[in-house]
């Protein structure tokens, strides 16, 4: 029998651990399996509603086409990056060079890697909002640049406090994330807080990178771009994404957009990664672009049908929350007078009501007095956690 070799992992895997919805999630089931309770998951938020009809007879069309099925262009195919620039001039008022200023991406997910891949070296700095999605943090330490958070709470009204950013001191910062509309907090953008954001970065010589997936949903204002600012292709990137607005989450489909010089670098990057995205999938991507104010409209009745549901079960909780939040979830604090923090809050609600409620902080410290519930989910679901909590819920 030969004998084991003994590997370690790279010392990049340091302090990134598993995502937490992987572990909890694979934990719930086996409880489930093994005590036969069904627990109510509202956490996630992959949307469960469809895309649009044509958008899947789009797929279905060209994917029998023989001449397909091979690999892509790297740069992804002029028809989608056209169909992305004519979009951001829509709902945007952005003027894009198709041929130069966008990008494709298999998700924006992966564009938050291969732009940190692409720009930082190790011992850089990142501001990175706290809470704030736990990939950017991931992201960050994975490329060996280092993590310095800025605090997002109510406080500020969920928007960064440049003075206090400033005042901490910006030494070595290369990198500032953002993400309006955010998420977890659901606050909304405004023009204002991108010319701050803009300025910051022209000022500071950072480049501002902000992730923009969230603008269609339950958003009561405009969508808004940052690159719609004056100077911002100077100063900043943006990714957007079907996965929300379009019900595409599956699919993998979104696009970074900017100045040509720092598109080509992801580029370069990116095309050592992968062999482009699937010609059928960036075919039917264009047909979702196309979509118009009545498909958001039809969405969002949905939405906010299920937002009423989730504020009664938050009612029967005793948690407070903001109205008008964008985005695909409800961001609430715990209750009043409540000693733990919304991990221990998120374990009694389970184990009392079988009900599993993500706590806020799994994006970061400024998130552990809150809880994060999700609206990608029936609103029956909602109903029937809500009945749980009424039944069973004990301060």
């Amino acid at each position: 029998m030969a004998k084991a070799v003994n590997i370690s992992r790279s010392h990049r895997m340091d302090g990134t651990g598993e995502y937490y919805f992987s572990r909890r999630l694979r934990e719930i089931a086996e409880l489930e399996a093994a005590t036969g309770r069904r627990i109510v998951k509202l956490a996630m938020g992959s949307p469960d509603l469809p895309p649009h009809r044509s958008v899947i007879d789009r797929l279905a069309k060209e994917a029998q086409r023989p001449d397909v099925h091979k690999y892509m262009s790297y740069q992804g195919e002029a028809f989608l990056r056209k169909a992305f620039a004519d979009w951001y001039k829509k709902w945007y008022h952005v003027d894009l060079d198709y041929k130069t200023e966008v990008y494709p991406l298999i998700g924006s997910k992966e564009g938050i890697m291969h732009i940190c891949m692409a720009f930082l070296n190790p011992g850089d700095k990142v501001l990175v909002p706290n809470p704030g999605y736990p990939t950017y943090s991931a992201a960050v330490r994975l490329t060996g640049a280092q993590m310095v958070p800025y605090a997002l709470n109510k406080q500020t009204g969920f928007y960064p406090d440049f003075d206090a950013i400033e005042r901490a001191g910006l030494e070595g910062v290369k990198m500032m994330l953002v993400n309006y509309p955010n998420m977890p907090t659901g606050q909304v953008p405004t023009k204002e807080l991108f010319e701050r954001l803009v300025a910051f970065g022209a000022e500071h010589n950072i480049l501002i990178v902000h992730d923009n997936p969230y603008s269609f949903i339950r958003n009561a204002e405009a969508p808004i771009s940052i690159m719609s600012v004056e100077g911002a292709k100077e100063v900043a990137l943006e990714m957007n994404s079907l996965s929300k607005g379009h019900s595409m989450a599956g699919w993998r489909v979104g696009v970074v957009v900017g100045k040509a010089e720092w598109i080509k670098s992801i580029l370069t990057f990116k095309s050592n990664m992968d062999s482009g995205m699937f010609y059928p999938i960036q075919a039917a991507a264009e047909t979702a672009l196309s979509l118009g104010e009545e498909w958001f409209e039809e969405l969002n009745a949905i939405y906010y049908g299920r937002e009423k549901q989730a504020y009664a079960l938050l009612d029967a909780l005793g948690c407070r929350y903001r109205p008008h939040q964008a985005g695909l979830f409800v961001w609430a604090e715990l209750p009043e007078g409540y000693e733990g923090d919304s991990f221990s809050f998120s374990d009694k609600v389970m184990e009392q009501c079988d009900v599993f409620l993500t706590p806020g902080g799994i994006f970061g410290s400024e998130g552990n007095g809150y809880i994060r519930i999700t609206l990608c989910c029936p609103e029956e679901q909602l109903k029937r956690a809500t009945d749980n909590v009424v039944a069973r819920y004990r301060k």
